[in-house]
């Protein structure tokens, strides 16, 4: 015990919140440059990638069942080599006729497992630090976190898009590329089996039934939404992201898409590229940033000027539909600085949702928070490529923009204790 509990942080908190984000970064953005270059339209994508969402929505009704039975490290290691399995099964069913069918109910079976995974990963993370340590690393976690998503929509986009160009196959190359990620999950699996420390909070619950488990369901849900300000809490867990519900499944078609379309047209290593080498530049910084910043300041000083970063950035965008650059160090340089906004802001949005579950069942109320968040990207999610085909690129960036009115409008009344997050004296 004496050496779990001297074990760095660090060397778990990058790879658990990789391991977290992969796996919804390839369910929710891989996939959509996948369908896109395997002929599917914006509409389909959007909608039926959208329905993908639905666990991380629902995944609060099978939370309590995971805070009580086993202990939140052995749900995380068990889902990652499900999820490896899962990936396998995509790759394998890629270059079949009912390649869209067969994908999507494995991508069903990732999202689901995803989701629980989460749960325990976000749960064990609360249990093997205390206040302070989780509000410094909170910007290391979310950098980690979205290092992954835009390394897998940029590193692994290359790869795809490489072997795009040397074969000319295209479910080949997405075939080889789910594949490396499913590789990924199994090394994780291994690795986190072995490194994650035992903190003496994380245990499972002795005596467990179905009535346990069905009081411990209604308990949870009860003290979830009788919290003061329960209401403008799960308000802003909905509007926070809404410009980036909307955009996330439009970014990547734009990019692809040639000009005369509306769209960029760049290429799929172009896009990996992009989002692989100077997104993560940006995100890193912009996501380390913002955990140095909360922990010195706390979450209050800083809610506005991580709210600023996370919408204004976006107009780059309008820019972009508008310009239609050919020059790739202006698309990057978009890129760079939506991406740093994106990481500095969305701290704040980390940090409050640990805030609002402090207290008892906080691993629950943690999967309460994040359901409502998973719902607020769901809902935009699966009608943006509709919208985006009816209105056209420019105008939808323009909409876009429009929405970040929502998240300013909810974040005035947010109530947070100035001392949150702040280094104890």
């Amino acid at each position: 015990m004496t050496q779990n509990k001297k074990r760095n942080p660090w060397a778990w908190i990058p790879s658990l919140y990789m391991a977290e984000a992969l796996p919804y970064v390839t369910v929710m953005t891989i996939s959509v440059i996948m369908y896109k270059r395997l002929g599917i339209s914006n509409t389909d994508i959007a909608l039926y990638t959208g329905w993908l969402y639905l666990p991380w929505v629902i995944k609060p009704l099978w939370s309590p069942f995971v805070d009580l039975v086993k202990t939140k490290r052995w749900w995380t290691v068990t889902m990652q080599l499900i999820m490896a399995v899962a990936f396998a099964a995509v790759a394998f069913t890629l270059p079949t006729s009912l390649f869209f069918q067969l994908t999507l109910a494995a991508f069903w079976l990732v999202a689901f497992t995803s989701a629980t995974h989460d749960i325990a990963a976000d749960g064990y993370y609360m249990h093997a630090l205390d206040s302070h340590e989780q509000s410094l690393y909170v910007g290391i976690r979310s950098t980690f976190y979205r290092i992954a998503t835009v390394a897998g929509q940029g590193l692994l986009v290359i790869l795809a898009g490489f072997i795009e160009d040397s074969t000319g196959n295209i479910p080949l190359a997405w075939s080889i590329t789910i594949g490396t990620i499913s590789v990924l999950m199994l090394a994780a699996s291994l690795y986190h089996g072995f490194i994650l420390p035992r903190p003496q909070s994380d245990h499972a619950v002795e005596g467990v039934t179905a009535r346990n488990i069905m009081r411990e369901f209604a308990a949870t849900f009860k003290t979830f939404f009788t919290k003061k300000h329960a209401l403008v809490a799960i308000l802003f867990m909905l509007l926070y992201r809404l410009p980036e519900a909307l955009l996330v499944k439009i970014i990547s078609p734009f990019m692809l898409d040639p000009v005369d379309k509306g769209g960029l047209g760049l290429t799929t290593k172009e896009v990996g590229i992009a989002y692989g080498t100077v997104g993560i530049i940006g995100l890193t910084l912009g996501g380390i940033l913002g955990g140095i910043a909360a922990a010195r300041g706390g979450l209050k000083q800083w809610l506005w000027p991580m709210v600023a970063a996370i919408t204004l950035p976006d107009l780059v965008y309008v820019y972009l539909s508008y310009a239609q650059p050919d020059s790739l160090l202006a698309i990057n340089a978009c890129i760079f600085t939506e991406q740093f906004g994106y990481g500095f802001g969305f701290t704040a949005y980390m940090l409050y949702l640990i805030y609002f579950s402090e207290g008892q069942h906080k691993t629950a109320h943690y999967a309460i928070c994040t359901g409502f968040m998973a719902l607020g990207m769901m809902l935009p999610g699966m009608m943006a490529g509709w919208l985006q085909e009816t209105i056209g690129y420019r105008h939808f960036f323009i909409v876009a923009m429009v929405c970040c009115a929502a998240t300013v409008a909810v974040c005035a009344f947010l109530k947070i204790d100035p001392q949150f997050g702040r280094k104890k004296e």
